[in-house]
């Protein structure tokens, strides 16, 4: 059998992989489920995948997190680009089926070469043996993020009777801020305002 063949037979093997994993605010194919299932049908039919790079680039990112809060802090990541090559050997014959790729990868100073590395093996096989990927997909234009609980929070707005609560059960004069700058909606209710004042006096009598 040659090593197209062989190929041809692990992408009929494959089937639509389910959204396992959650990172960055979507939801994508897990490198551990797509290699998993490849890896085992690679095995069977004498077949590796060799992974080389040829050229890394790196830039450093500069940005702000938290802007427009009392958490603003300036964070600093890097950007690394990186060009492979992908290999796919037949051990029994020694033949050889050659691919080029690229992946970029953002994250801390150490850590850059490594994701872009990961996500690279990833979706090579992933576009390789033609797996649907939908909203994962970095070439859909339509993907949309996937909900966090902070977009769930967003989407629930906390009444007047539930801050009250919540600003009642506050230990700590940092927790008042926090109820306060979480919800804006609230800042025109005199019940709000009043009993937040309230509990602030409180707080400070106790410390």
């Amino acid at each position: 059998m040659s090593i197209y063949k062989k190929l041809h037979t692990i992408q009929q093997s494959v089937r639509g992989f389910s959204k396992d994993k959650k990172g960055h605010g979507y939801e994508y194919v897990s490198g551990e489920k797509v290699l998993s299932h490849v890896r085992s049908k690679m095995d069977e039919l004498g077949v590796l995948l060799k992974q080389e790079v040829l050229s890394i680039e790196n830039e450093r990112m500069d940005y702000r997190t938290g802007v427009g809060t009392q958490y603003e802090k300036p964070k600093s990541e890097i950007l690394s680009k990186v060009s492979m090559r992908f290999t796919w050997v037949d051990v029994e014959t020694g033949e050889k089926d050659e691919n080029l790729f690229g992946a970029n990868g953002q994250n801390d100073w150490d850590k850059g070469v490594g994701s872009a590395l990961t996500y690279g093996e990833r979706y090579f096989i992933l576009k390789f043996f033609h797996i649907p990927t939908d909203q994962d997909d970095i070439d859909n234009p339509d993907r949309k993020p996937a909900p966090t609980d902070q977009d769930d929070k967003k989407a629930k707005k906390v009444t007047v009777s539930e801050a009250i609560k919540m600003i009642s059960d506050a230990s700590s004069t940092e927790e008042l801020v926090k109820i306060y700058n979480e919800n804006g909606h609230l800042h025109k209710s005199k019940d709000f305002t009043d009993i937040l004042t309230k509990r602030k006096l409180e707080l400070k009598q106790t410390t």
